[in-house]
């Protein structure tokens, strides 16, 4: 797991220096300030914001309500072993109001961790399929990766912001400078948008291995992250696109399921909805080989190309 939290930190310093960047000249530039403790305590606030309303706008936008134990016993006790076995506080449990069959982990930290799932995941995975998505969501918070993706998400918005102030509302007298201003801030709004979204995957990655290291069976992820693909392919893309701005939360990409639900169906050798582990060994051997593109839909995706994550699922042992 180091390997992840190097990789991670790593991508937090470039990310902050390119903002630090961007604030630095833009402010110098145009608004004649230069004290560096200036840009210091704005970085510090713009974060410390990020960090106290973030689990709020989750709340909000998912329409998160949280689960009292009489309400669903099992689901409180998966999460509880879980959560012991990760050695980690037992976090809030909550069901969000969403049809998309999916679930997500976020908060300020450990001890403020929450797992939700959606009313969908709950009807479409069995026991053994939603322990292993659940534990993929423990991961998350173990990892302490929650909070560094939230910080990071927070780094391309504001780029954004930047560039759309200064290319369409520049003074007319620095209108020419403005828009230049504007031309680099949208250039570096698409270098850290694409530095986050490798982060993302990244995380991907070592939670699906953290799931199987608390005791899941590599072939019930496998499992569940097929039928999310077929369960999302069945939604509407209007109820997509509700969840559109939130989607590196979930453990896949609802919006790439119709693109993957036919690579996966091909592992489904015997047609009955589940890649069991006889299935799953025999990708192991197999090579995966992407065009340029799917590569380049990956390089744009929150969520490592699927057929890709299985295959690295295959290698593991529980």
């Amino acid at each position: 797991m180091w390997s992840l939290r190097l990789r991670m930190y790593l991508l937090m310093a470039v990310l902050f220096a390119l903002i630090y960047a961007a604030i630095t000249v833009i402010g110098t530039y145009f608004f004649r300030v230069s004290d560096f403790s200036f840009y210091i305590i704005l970085s510090i606030v713009m974060m410390l914001i990020q960090y106290m309303i973030g689990p709020k706008i989750v709340e909000w936008s998912m329409g998160v309500r949280y689960l009292k134990r009489e309400e669903n016993p099992k689901l409180f006790q998966m999460v509880e072993e879980l959560a012991l076995r990760a050695n980690i506080p037992a976090p809030r449990i909550g069901v969000a109001s969403i049809h998309i069959p999916n679930a997500f982990a976020f908060g300020r930290g450990i001890k403020d961790g929450r797992v939700c799932v959606t009313e969908g995941i709950l009807k479409l995975l069995n026991e053994d399929e939603l322990r292993a998505v659940l534990g993929h969501e423990l991961s998350h918070l173990k990892n302490r990766d929650v909070l560094t993706i939230t910080l990071l998400s927070v780094i391309p918005m504001i780029m954004y912001r930047i560039a759309w102030s200064f290319m369409f509302s520049g003074r007319s007298r620095d209108r020419g400078n403005a828009a230049l201003v504007g031309l680099v801030a949208f250039l570096f709004y698409f270098i850290t948008n694409l530095l986050v979204l490798y982060a993302s995957r990244i995380r991907e990655y070592f939670a699906d291995k953290g799931s199987v290291e608390l005791g899941n069976q590599p072939s019930a992820l496998a499992s569940s992250l097929y039928k999310l693909v077929y369960g999302s392919a069945r939604i509407s893309k209007d109820t997509l696109k509700e969840a559109e701005g939130l989607k590196a939360f979930f453990v896949n990409d609802p919006s790439q399921a119709m693109h993957e639900i036919r690579d996966l169906s091909v592992l489904d050798l015997d047609k009955n909805g589940t890649i069991d582990a006889s299935e799953l060994a025999m990708l192991r051997n197999k090579t995966v080989n992407l065009g340029f593109g799917d590569k380049l839909m990956e390089a744009l995706s929150t969520h490592p190309n699927m057929l890709k994550r299985i295959k690295r699922l295959s290698s593991y042992t529980a």
